[in-house]
C-alpha cells in the first residue's frame, strides 16, 4: 500500500486514502433481541429478531448506536476502510522516523 522511495509522500498519502470513503472506527455487532410484540411467535421460541449495533469510543467511553439492516453493508465497507487508514497512518509515521534518522546520520 505504501509507494517506495517517493519524492513527495504527502501526495501519495492523500492519493491512498481518497479512495477510502465511507470510512469509520469501530466493531459492528449482529445481535438478537425480543421484540415489542406480546405474543411473537420468534420470540416465544427464543429465537428472537436479528439487529445490527455499531460499537465505538467516545471520549473514552464504550457507545453503541442500532444500525438498520439496510446499512450494516455500507457500514462494514466504512469499519474495512478505516483498517485500511490506520495501516496506511502506521506506515506514514515509520517512515517519517526512518526519514529523519536517515538525515540525522548523514549529517
Amino acid at each position: 500500500m505504501q509507494a517506495k522511495n517517493s519524492r513527495d509522500p504527502k501526495a501519495d498519502f492523500v492519493r491512498t486514502v481518497t479512495g477510502l470513503w465511507p470510512v469509520a472506527k469501530g466493531s459492528l455487532a449482529e445481535v438478537r433481541r425480543p421484540c415489542i410484540r406480546p405474543h411473537c411467535p420468534a420470540c416465544a421460541a427464543g429465537r428472537k429478531h436479528p439487529a445490527f449495533i455499531f460499537l465505538y469510543r467516545d471520549g473514552g467511553r464504550a457507545r453503541c448506536l442500532y444500525v438498520p439492516a439496510r446499512l450494516a453493508p455500507t457500514v462494514r465497507r466504512a469499519l474495512a476502510n478505516g483498517r485500511k487508514l490506520e495501516q496506511r497512518l502506521t506506515e506514514v509515521g515509520r517512515a517519517l522516523i526512518l526519514r529523519a534518522r536517515a538525515v540525522r546520520d548523514e549529517a
